[in-house]
């Protein structure tokens, strides 16, 4: 595959074939060799050939082999003339990240650590399937969490009014209609309301070890040495049933329109069309369900950590943001504002200061980002920067990003002292099976340090804090 190199982070795949656009790998060296070892760069080229797509077809450091569209991916398409593709978005519709600080100074918590994670795995069910802790919701009270989002949880006792300011769209994307979930996204989600799931999800305990300036403290309030409350999860079988039905009614009816497709796992439809709105308005439902369900979170890790430690913990929201999601925004393409929709998969929106979609309390510094790393090394709280508009239509990376998979990593640690491992970084886990600790440990993934600072080098985002997990419960 031919590569050209645009700048010292910024690699061009030239539209060759029936690519309607380039692609674009942002990546070092490193990273882009890693990214040449599975078939991700030939999902970017897969993406550059559906119908509508402007500008080029992105990829993000974090970038690894997906359903279709690669994780790491971006792409956005004319909303008149473009398509919807499930594949774009995922299966865990808004799987996104949260970022609260609790009150609390990493040293007050010495010895404590081991308390502390039975107490939230206690208190947050985790694994597949699950139980509530809440219990099963109404069918009424079903409709209503997904067509207003994070204020349902907020007004029936699950955190304050404030943590809508300080959501990705106030928790609510508009559109949603229940009509368009079927009886069966339903029937699995009810039950699943407030819990964590499996895989990459986590519930996790961090300390801020850097800050890179000043707005830190001045507008996050966050010094070294707080301890801030990370959450990682999203609509768990609701939204993994639309897209599992969504992609195989459209991989029926793209013939109808038209669509030739490189791959029948990028399945999608005319977003103009009936099944292209249908699609919209599920998705939206199960975004909405995402939200509910970490900010039930969030609260019921609140109560734990008060319970345990004898004193109040009240987490406070920093911000909440989406990474597996498709967006209508407007955005410049060549030198013209269009109207477009942007899938995000592995992909965080970030927008720059001054966005009237940045929210009003972190307007002067831009939308904040959260980049999970993996469960022994850093994450990062970042902010958007003005490139982003200019170069990956307001987006960032997500995360890490794997290097092995889950079978290889469970061939790896097999006679490992996984907990033992872990301590000897620091850190306390306790996780739903020993296979589900075995797939995420840290070289599982690729270092958020680097990933991070390639985006920055690239002007897309800017790094304001590194957080060091120290207690953690996985699925």
């Amino acid at each position: 595959m031919e590569l050209n190199r645009i700048s010292d982070c910024v690699w061009e795949i030239p539209k060759t074939g029936a690519m309607r656009v380039p692609g674009r790998i942002y990546a070092d060296r490193r990273l882009l060799d890693i990214a040449k070892g599975d078939k991700a760069l030939d999902q970017v080229v897969n993406v550059a050939t559906l119908p509508g797509i402007v500008k080029w077809s992105l990829a993000m450091p974090d970038i690894h082999w997906g359903y279709g569209f690669p994780i790491g991916g971006v792409a956005a398409f004319d909303l008149d003339e473009g398509v919807i593709s499930p594949g774009g978005v995922g299966y865990d519709i808004n799987c996104g990240v949260r970022v609260c600080k609790t009150g609390l100074r990493f040293e007050e918590l010495e010895g404590k650590h081991k308390k502390l994670v039975n107490a939230l795995f206690s208190a947050v069910p985790a694994g597949v399937g699950g139980d509530s802790a809440i219990g099963r919701v109404s069918k009424v009270d079903g409709a209503r969490i997904v067509t207003e989002g994070a204020r349902w949880a907020v007004e029936n006792g699950y955190g304050v009014p404030s943590d809508l300011d300080h959501t990705e769209d106030g928790g609510r994307m508009p559109g949603a209609d229940p009509a368009a979930a079927s009886d069966t996204a339903f029937r699995r989600g009810l039950g699943q309301v407030g819990t964590l799931g499996s895989g990459n999800h986590f519930l996790e305990l961090d300390r801020v070890t850097d800050v890179y300036g000043p707005e830190a403290e001045r507008v996050f309030g966050l010094r070294p040495g707080d301890v801030v409350l990370l959450i990682h999860c999203g609509s768990r079988g609701f939204g993994y049933q639309i897209c599992d039905e969504n992609v195989h009614d459209f991989v029926k009816i793209a013939g109808r329109y038209g669509i030739d497709l490189a791959d029948r796992q990028l399945a999608c439809a005319p977003a103009s069309s009936p099944e292209g709105k249908r699609y919209l308005a599920a998705m939206a439902c199960a975004a909405n369900f995402a939200w509910v369900n970490r900010q039930v979170i969030m609260t019921l890790a609140g109560k734990a950590m008060t319970d345990c430690l004898g004193k109040t913990v009240e987490p406070e929201l920093i911000y909440d943001v989406c990474h597996n999601i498709a967006k209508i925004e407007d955005h410049d393409v060549d030198g013209v504002m269009k109207t477009v929709i942007v899938h995000r998969k592995g992909a965080t929106r970030a927008f720059p200061a001054g966005h009237p979609l940045t929210p009003a309390k972190y307007r002067e510094v831009g939308q904040p980002v959260l980049v999970p790393g993996d469960m022994g090394r850093s994450s990062f709280l970042l902010t958007g920067l003005p490139g982003a508009m200019k170069e990956t239509f307001g987006s960032t990376c997500h995360g890490a990003g794997r290097l092995a998979s889950r079978g290889e990593m469970n061939r790896r640690m097999a006679g490992v002292d996984i907990q033992g491992e872990l301590a000897a970084l620091g850190v306390t886990v306790r996780g739903k099976t020993r296979s589900s600790l075995a797939e995420e440990m840290p070289s599982a993934y690729k270092d958020a340090n680097v990933v991070t600072e390639v985006m920055e080098t690239a002007g897309i985002s800017k790094r304001i804090c590194k957080f060091v997990p120290f207690a953690v419960v996985k699925g």
